[in-house]
């Protein structure tokens, strides 16, 4: 296997900012078609290169999670069928490292979709994080039942003093107000079962985005996020790997 060395890392420089801050402003298709090539050598050509580096990192300690330049990096276009926001550019740029024996999809409609780790790049908004955000009902299903057997094993993850201190609590995007059917208003799980969504995040500086040790950063955050991910995964069905 080889190892990671960086030489061949496309670093984001922050040009790279600067058309996000562009496209924030300037939401519309003249715009970017006028700079098309600012996105391709500045956004583009980087994301890619940053999912093959950490690919190689990820073969090391989360050998079951990998990243493709192809379907790692989401869309630039934003899905305006549903939403009264109809600006056709997202504002920021990221990318998704998968479970190989599931879907890359995310979000609801990812019917087939498992835990990862994610990278997110914006003004003032960088992060980088993992876990699985707003599963279809199937899966968070899957997951409560899990948290139900094995709730000492899931907050001796997310309450070590080694996760908290590096993630902070778990995002609380779409936490219901009260617990969901099924469940006594005393069940030992109760602040968890609410979730909706189970994912942590670290937060980037623009000298962490635009360093040349940006893939090595992103590793080791990823690395201390594998025992959630793969619990997460495990609760799914999906298992861990020793190697590629």
């Amino acid at each position: 296997m080889n190892e990671p060395t960086g030489d061949h890392v496309t670093p984001f420089t922050p040009k790279a900012f600067t058309f996000l801050r562009g496209i924030a402003k300037h939401n519309r298709k003249e715009w970017f078609e006028a700079h098309r090539a600012e996105f391709e050598r500045e956004i583009k050509q980087p994301l890619a290169s940053l999912v093959e580096e950490v690919d190689v990192h990820l073969a090391s300690f989360a050998p079951e999670i990998v990243g493709s330049p192809k379907k790692s990096v989401f869309r630039i276009h934003r899905d305006v069928r549903f939403s009264k926001n109809k600006a056709p550019y997202k504002t920021h740029a990221a990318c998704w490292f998968f479970h190989r024996d599931a879907g890359r999809g995310v979000g609801t409609e990812a019917a087939h979709g498992g835990a990862g780790f994610y990278f997110h790049i914006e003004p003032g908004k960088s992060f980088c994080g993992g876990g699985i955000w707003m599963p279809p009902r199937s899966a968070v299903n899957k997951i409560r039942q899990a948290l139900t057997d094995d709730l000492d094993g899931f907050e001796e993850i997310v309450k070590g003093r080694a996760f908290r201190r590096r993630f902070g609590d778990l995002d609380t995007d779409g936490m219901l107000t009260r617990l969901p059917r099924g469940f006594a208003a005393d069940h030992p799980a109760e602040a968890w079962l609410r979730y909706q969504s189970f994912t942590a995040f670290a937060e980037l500086t623009p000298e962490d985005v635009t360093s040349a040790t940006l893939p090595k950063t992103l590793a080791t955050h990823f690395k201390a996020m594998t025992p959630f991910v793969r619990w997460l995964n495990t609760a799914l069905g999906l298992g861990s790997a020793a190697r590629r």
